[in-house]
């Protein structure tokens, strides 16, 4: 039996997600994933001052403004050619570092672990376990204890960037030499202070031990041991649940795996290296920007005098939106014509860790996996923050000030929580005359190209079994879909510009 389904909305933040999916003897056989919203800050940002990208980019989303202002600042920098000075490396990446663990945290306990609390778990053995800790918060007195326990832990975090950006979202510290907030020595002390409270949390509710056992962990057998250890840890319990779920089996990817390198050093390198990772030879390759390309095929913008995919220096944003053919107002971001999945997963296995590379192996790049992945950046980020803290000269400059010249144009790579996200800009009579951003979910959620070749998700979710369990009002909604589509954690706002 053969079917057509629309499902969506999923984000439990904005649902500007549609997933339409054939299915055949109750498998996916078929997806295109669509971003139906127009959003148009690229052409919003041209003919405008170039400092003005640091605050118009930010509002393109509310969960990650930090990661748009570092991207533009990056951008802005190199059309300058300034430098920021060690200090203001260090303060942006706390600050980006806060925000990526709050959406990692975010997405756990909000966005994908109460998918878990649903009737159609209702007789497996640790459902009633998964409602204590991860209900939805709203009509609950007894569920979502753990839940509660992450959000008030977040809004105590983002303190942190309260004191070294002023506010969040949309903090303006950001800038292309550095940042405008410098730190002092009794104020590094409180930073100190909030990241230690979270250090607490995570190693009672989250994790149940120290974090440096679960970053020390070396492959599926350690993590299995390390499990036994910490029984109590909402890992152990998704763990748990990913078994018993077999969610290793679903969503895997398309195998190619992008990071643009996250939290740049002083010195040129970056915490978690840049590369691409293959999964057919275990290696990583470099990165190349200048072979990313955007192919719009399929998407709602005229292509019609191109005769290839173009780079985002000479891209094109010209909506086109009754186009034969075209089914999202997502382009597809391609890497040498190649598709890559972007986020926590990549970051891991192009930075080389044994837990994530052995579990990628095994499993391959799954539902289990990605937010394995996330769950061990999490762990991997506070330790460094703490150093990063401890790196800071208070007395120091944090800001090294610049000129904007009236011709040039730069690049602004970054990681946001969700992956790689570019800007590229060109600068002309002083005025912004180019913006094109290519943003993670831009990479993951991608239409097919000419080629006809899916993007990241729309690969994973076939194979998906529709099997009628899931809530809504059609019983045809699949939950195995939802954790597919949910493990790539969908933000649409920032998808399409």
């Amino acid at each position: 039996m053969s079917q057509r389904l629309i499902l969506g909305p999923f984000n439990r933040v904005e649902g500007d997600l549609e997933v339409r999916l054939d299915v055949v003897d109750g498998r996916v056989t078929h997806a295109q994933v669509s971003a139906p919203m127009f959003r148009g800050f690229e052409l919003m940002l041209c003919g405008r001052d170039p400092m003005d990208a640091l605050t118009i980019v930010p509002r393109i989303c509310g969960i990650c403004s930090v990661s748009q202002s570092v991207a533009a600042a990056r951008a802005l920098a190199e059309a300058c050619g300034v430098q920021a000075p060690a200090n203001g490396v260090i303060a942006t990446n706390l600050i980006l570092a806060c925000e990526n663990l709050a959406d990692h945290l975010t997405h756990f306990y909000l966005f994908f672990m109460p998918d878990f609390t649903r009737e159609v778990y209702a007789t497996r053995p640790w459902f009633k376990q998964a409602q204590l800790r991860f209900a939805a918060l709203a009509g609950s007195a007894t569920g979502g204890i753990h839940s509660r326990q992450a959000l008030a832990a977040r809004a105590r975090w983002f303190e942190l960037i309260g004191i070294l950006g002023g506010r969040w979202p949309h903090t303006g510290s950001v800038l292309p030499g550095g940042s405008s907030r410098t730190i002092e020595a009794s104020e590094r002390v409180r930073l100190l202070g909030k990241v230690r409270e979270m250090r607490s949390f995570l190693e009672q509710c989250l994790f149940g031990s120290a974090l440096e056992s679960v970053t020390a962990l070396g492959d599926l057998t350690d993590l299995e041991r390390w499990r036994e250890r910490a029984p109590d840890s909402d890992l152990a319990l998704f763990l748990e649940i990913s078994a018993q779920a077999r969610l290793p089996e679903l969503g895997v990817g398309p195998g190619r795996y992008l990071s643009y390198g996250a939290y740049a050093q002083p010195d040129g390198h970056h915490a978690f290296a840049q590369g691409v990772w293959h999964a057919q030879s275990q290696l990583v390759s470099s990165l190349d920007s200048r072979d990313i390309s955007e192919d719009a095929s399929h998407a709602w913008y005229d292509d019609s005098a191109l005769r290839a995919p173009l780079h985002p220096m000479n891209g094109s944003t010209k909506p086109l939106a009754d186009k034969v053919g075209a089914y999202t107002w997502n382009k597809a971001p391609r890497l040498a014509s190649q598709v890559c999945e972007t986020g926590a997963i990549a970051r891991q296995l192009v930075d080389g860790h044994a837990l994530i590379v052995d579990a990628v192996a095994t499993h391959g790049g799954c539902v289990t996996t990605r937010i394995l992945a996330r769950l061990l950046e999490i762990a991997r980020i506070v330790p460094m923050m703490e150093a990063w803290l401890n790196d800071l000269v208070p007395g120091e400059a944090f800001h090294q000030p610049h000129s904007v010249p009236e011709q040039g144009q730069g690049v602004g790579l970054t990681e946001a929580a969700r992956g790689a996200l570019g800007h590229w800009l060109r600068i002309e009579k002083g005025k912004i005359s180019h913006y094109q951003i290519v943003a993670p979910t831009s990479w993951n959620f991608s239409p097919r190209d000419a080629a006809g070749t899916p993007g990241a998700l729309e690969s994973a979710l076939v194979g998906a079994p529709i099997d009628g369990n899931g809530s809504g009002a059609s019983s045809n909604q699949s939950v195995a879909v939802q954790h597919i589509v949910r493990s790539f954690d969908p933000c649409m706002v920032c998808t399409v510009h």
